[in-house]
């Protein structure tokens, strides 16, 4: 048996995103006493990926130039070296960006496909959705009557933060690109506010939307948004630094909020976070979220490509916010 899996060839440094992936074709070992051989069925493509092809230090080790490129998989078990692992049982975690692999089995996790379909495992129920849970609940603690603003807040994780927080009883404004992605948040997200970033200028339409102010915002994009969001900010505000989409282009030139001096004068808290701090609480958003799941109190959206030959491009779309909804791609 043979995989075919994508190669990180070398550091992005500016080049375009066809330089800088291979597509390889390799044998699969037979499993080891302790390890399984997965059929993957599909891989999730999160804007996580770009800090992993980035030599700077972060939460986690970058890819190695020559390594099959990282990425959380949904796959299949079709050979096991374990007592805890069966064949037909499906599976989650790290895959990577590959047809077929050999894993141990402690590095990966059953899923129950009569609750869910087995790709919602890479969105809502999955570490996209733990992250929207977690940054909104434990960091951003929305209360009943409190103004909540999102960014990019039609995607994968901005749109579950969104509804958690509306849930909740605040009144949730998104901000997004686009005339379709501003409706999604109106019409379907029912949020009590939206902004289109590409056709509005920003700051006037955080002051039309939050007239009174943001108690609360979900930041997934950095850059020029999160500075006219400081600007709003009510006293005692909270800041969810969950990522920064329009800074992860080139690392090295990152640059942090201009308007910071906010911070200080409205006393407001400004956390980072990344799930490493949730791992031990996994099962509690996966039962919230579920049930949002069963009960259709939270809604998701899901954009899906085919092969796995498309990944370069699906990498392409995430960082151009082409995608609408948790992009993911079907391998098998």
């Amino acid at each position: 048996m043979t995989t075919s899996q994508y190669r990180l060839i070398d550091y992005p440094a500016g080049r375009r995103v066809a330089d800088f992936w291979q597509l390889s074709h390799d044998p699969v070992q037979q499993p080891a006493p302790g390890e399984v051989k997965l059929r993957v069925d599909w891989i999730s493509v999160d804007p996580g990926m770009s800090g992993w092809i980035s030599d700077k230090r972060s939460y986690m080790p970058p890819v190695k130039p020559g390594e099959v490129m990282r990425a959380f998989g949904v796959g299949e078990v079709i050979e096991s070296g374990c007592d805890s692992l069966a064949v037909g049982d499906v599976v989650t975690g790290f895959t990577g960006v590959s047809t077929h692999v050999v894993l141990p089995a402690r590095h990966l996790r059953k899923v129950d496909t009569a609750l869910a379909p087995a790709p919602l495992y890479l969105s809502a129920l999955g570490m996209t959705g733990y992250t929207a849970y977690f940054g909104m609940t434990d960091i951003g603690r929305p209360q009943t009557g409190q103004t909540v603003v999102v960014s990019s807040a039609a995607g994968a994780v901005g749109s579950i933060a969104s509804q958690i927080a509306r849930l909740e009883g605040a009144r949730v404004v998104g901000i997004a690109g686009g005339p379709e992605k501003k409706a999604f948040l109106l019409e379907e997200l029912n949020l009590e506010g939206a902004i289109d970033y590409r056709n509005e200028d920003i700051s006037t339409a955080l002051r039309k939307n939050a007239p009174d102010g943001i108690d609360v915002y979900f930041d997934n994009v950095g850059g020029e948004v999160l500075d006219a969001a400081l600007m709003q900010m009510n006293r005692h505000g909270r800041i969810v630094v969950c990522g920064g989409i329009s800074q992860y282009a080139d690392w090295d030139q990152a640059r942090g909020p201009a308007n910071y001096m906010q911070i200080v004068t409205h006393s407001l808290t400004m956390q980072g976070f990344t799930m490493r701090d949730y791992m031990n609480r996994v099962s509690e958003a996966l039962a919230v979220l579920l049930k949002g799941h069963q009960d259709g109190s939270l809604k998701f959206r899901q954009h899906v490509l085919e092969g796995i030959e498309r990944f370069p491009e699906a990498y392409d779309m995430l960082f151009e916010g082409r995608n609408h909804g948790k992009l993911l791609i079907k391998i098998n």
